[in-house]
């Protein structure tokens, strides 16, 4: 930096040297332009609307909104609490976050190279020299501040600053990205687990009418009336159901292990009681879990570009990748770097602070690369390969999410056919197990007729909640392929409202 008070030692003062004032005036003017392309948007070719329809279309649902939860729109106060648990405690969520503070600090770090470096120093030196046969003592007492800056004048700092920022921002959306998939995760596992509830109940139930059916069995048989091969078919038939039983409570507590750790806490440490069964409710209702199927509208294609974060933060990774190569192209030109110094230098402190102790120095100078042996062009090439990279996985990513929009539509609409059709089958076995039974008390049918239409009733009962179970893990999905309410504006601006409150952590889950 230059001092207005510096002097030469003469003591008279001394305007900065022209070449330096021209050099950095020169700077001055064109360091309005940056070197390399300036960003646009890829362009695609997106489709006017979904192929899948059904009642996604036609129906008149309310758009998700940004700011509100998306899974309160299932209105199960207990998953309201998980999902709280999962975005205060969930480590996967703190690692993007973390990730997220790591993209903002490196931003803030190019932005720095706007200023110049500025040094402080002070020392002491004390001497001896000996200069043909005269022995000298000298002592050094110095007191300076120096500076230097490299003006943008091509814009690679600028591009720097540019891909920074960019970066910054996918990191946002990967941790929006993050949640998402956390919170997708952990409602499908919830959703999956009460759709084993669902089975848990049926099969409790089946094993009480099956227990009464043995007992039936047993007394007809001591009375001789039926044969010893009805009373072991009856206790096989119990015995299958309840070992069947025994599995659900396997795959449930796999389910519970796992939504421990989404919300952050130890398997050993969590438990998650099972709903009370709903004797009103139907098998292929989502009374029965105690869950509302919300409709969710798919939206446009266009508007999936914007609400997703995973395509926004593709998109955003094109811009940096972008930028990226303007700082390549940048070191095809010269470096200007400015310097000054100045301060105080004196054979004692005592004399240190006068006026003809005052130092200064002015500098600039141009540096120029003649030969790197293709250096700058392989950084360039290297760039231009990682937009074009980029670039390819932003379309990839756009047509993946188009694929999941269309896939999840198709399975709901499938299913909502699958469904009414499976309610049909049920109401008819269990039609048919009545009758089967009355039958055989009343000695005109076999036992072999009861057994088989308890295990068709069975099968479809089962086969109707499971398919519950799908239709409530595909309608997460839909919300999660379609952003889940985020949209590309929502992502924060700084790392202090990138994590969610830690208190949500302590709260209490009902049922539990």
């Amino acid at each position: 930096m230059a001092l207005s008070d510096a002097s030469s030692s003469s003591g008279a003062p001394r305007r900065p040297p022209a070449a330096l004032a021209s050099a950095l005036l020169a700077a001055l003017l064109i360091a309005g332009c940056a070197v390399g392309p300036d960003y646009v948007r890829p362009a695609m070719d997106l489709p006017a609307a979904y192929k899948e329809d059904g009642p996604w279309k036609t129906a008149t649902p309310q758009a998700i909104d940004p700011a509100h939860p998306w899974w309160e729109a299932y209105g199960d106060a207990t998953l309201d609490t998980l999902m709280a648990r999962a975005n205060a405690a969930n480590q996967d969520i703190r690692q993007a976050e973390a990730q997220y503070r790591e993209a903002v600090a490196l931003a803030s770090a190019a932005r720095a190279d706007f200023f110049p470096a500025i040094g402080l120093d002070a020392g002491a030196n004390r001497a001896r020299t000996n200069n043909t046969g005269s022995i000298q003592r000298r002592t050094t007492d110095t007191l300076g501040l120096s500076a230097s800056w490299e003006p943008d004048v091509w814009g690679a700092v600028r591009r720097a600053v540019e891909a920074g920022d960019a970066n910054a921002q996918a990191g946002a959306d990967d941790l929006a990205g993050a949640r998402l998939s956390i919170q997708t995760t952990l409602a499908q596992d919830y959703m999956q687990l009460r759709a084993i509830d669902l089975q848990r109940a049926l099969y409790a139930t089946t094993t009480e009418a099956y227990a009464k059916a043995l007992e039936l069995t047993q007394h007809q048989y001591a009375a001789g009336t039926v044969l010893r091969s009805d009373v072991a078919l009856a206790e096989s038939q119990l015995k299958t159901a309840q070992a069947q039983g025994a599995d659900l409570d396997a795959q449930r507590a796999q389910l519970e292990h796992a939504i421990a750790v989404l919300t952050g806490q130890a398997p050993s440490t969590f438990s998650l009681a099972p709903l009370p069964a709903d004797a009103n409710a139907s098998l292929s209702s989502v009374d029965a879990v105690h869950v509302k199927l919300p409709a969710v509208p798919a939206g446009l294609p266009s508007e999936l570009l914007e609400r997703r974060p995973d395509i926004a933060a593709a998109e955003r990774r094109v811009q940096a990748a972008n930028a990226q190569i303007g700082v390549a192209r940048a070191a095809y030109f010269p470096q200007i770097v400015l310097s000054a110094s100045g301060g105080f230098s004196a054979g004692n402190l005592a004399s240190l602070f006068n006026t003809p102790s005052r130092v200064w120095s002015l500098g600039a100078a141009l540096a120029q690369t003649v030969f790197d042996g293709g250096l700058r062009k392989a950084r360039s090439d290297q760039a231009v390969a990682a937009y074009d990279a980029s670039v390819a996985a932003y379309k990839q990513t756009v047509l993946g999410g188009f694929q999941q929009v269309e896939d999840n539509l198709a399975i709901l609409r499938v299913l909502g056919h699958e469904s009414d059709l499976q309610a049909q089958a049920v109401q008819a076995s269990q039609t048919a197990e009545r009758l089967a039974l009355a039958q055989y008390r009343a000695g005109t049918a076999t036992y072999l007729s009861v057994v088989t239409a308890q295990q068709l009733s069975l099968t479809n009962q089962r086969t109707a909640a499971q398919v519950l179970g799908r239709q409530l893990a595909a309608s997460v999905a839909l919300i999660a392929a379609t952003g889940g309410g985020w949209h590309a504006g929502d992502a924060p601006t700084d790392s202090s409202s990138a994590s969610a409150p830690a208190a949500a952590a302590a709260a209490p889950i009902s049922g539990t």
